[in-house]
């Protein structure tokens, strides 16, 4: 695969290293994801996924290689760490809204205390996109009032109101009764229909094979094939993956 122009990265991982005492979660991992691309992150339980995906806004720390997101690269200075956090919105398996908060509130919340922003402005931007995830009647309401779908697409609303040039989503349906994971994916397609960069640690490979540019499988820590997804759901390289296609799609 040719190498990705350095004028048009938005990440670049070289050779990451992360250990857990003995246990080595990442083994020199490489990854150039493009602006505007979208990655899908697939592979077993415990092969890393979720541990990658969350070194890229250093919610984990990484001991070996580089990270550069958006030109900066990761390392123990606060000021780039919070400068990537500040461009880069991430979305959990659970929603971590703020019980305590309405829906307008966790949405606004980040914009008024890190950018700085004028609360009326805050919360117009918070609506703007309450109505792009398909909830702003449910504005003035607790997380405790919401389904599970619902609380996920205002854990996206809330990342998209810091306006970030990238979005991470680790499992985000995971947590999901199968009826909300449909709301939860489309909230997700049309945002990659909008052309955000997108990296998604997911099992939903419909939605890969919707949505993504690029297939990246991994296993016991590292990336072990990356593929257009045509190409990956038709004649996997990797027999570690053609396994674990036929175990979650009937390949």
């Amino acid at each position: 695969m040719a190498a990705t122009p350095i004028a048009t990265l938005a990440i670049s991982i070289e050779n990451l290293g992360k250990s857990y005492g003995d246990f080595e979660v990442l083994k020199s991992v490489n990854l150039s994801v493009a602006q505007g691309e979208k990655i899908v992150i697939c592979g077993p339980s415990g092969s890393g996924k979720s541990t990658l995906i969350r070194t890229i806004n250093r919610l984990e720390e990484h001991q070996r290689g580089r990270i550069i997101v958006d030109g900066i690269e990761l390392t123990g200075d606060l000021k780039g760490i919070e400068k990537v956090r500040s461009e880069v919105g991430m979305v959990f398996q659970h929603f971590n809204l703020f019980p305590h908060l309405t829906i307008l509130e966790n949405c606004t919340l980040a914009p008024i205390w890190v950018r700085k922003m004028p609360r009326q402005h805050a919360q117009e931007i918070a609506m703007e996109f309450l109505r792009k995830v398909r909830i702003p009647e449910q504005a003035d309401k607790y997380p405790g009032q919401l389904s599970g779908g619902q609380q996920q697409r205002v854990a996206i609303a809330r990342a998209l109101c810091m306006k970030p040039r990238i979005m991470l989503f680790d499992e985000p349906t995971s947590a999901l009764d199968p009826e909300m994971i449909k709301e939860v994916l489309d909230t997700m397609i049309e945002l990659a229909n909008d052309g955000m960069t997108m990296l998604c640690v997911t099992h939903e490979m419909g939605f890969a094979q919707a949505v993504a540019d690029r297939i990246v499988f991994m296993d016991g820590g590292k990336v072990i094939e990356e593929n257009r997804p045509a190409e990956f759901f038709k004649s996997p390289r990797n027999p570690r993956a053609r396994a674990f296609l036929s175990q979650i799609v009937g390949h």
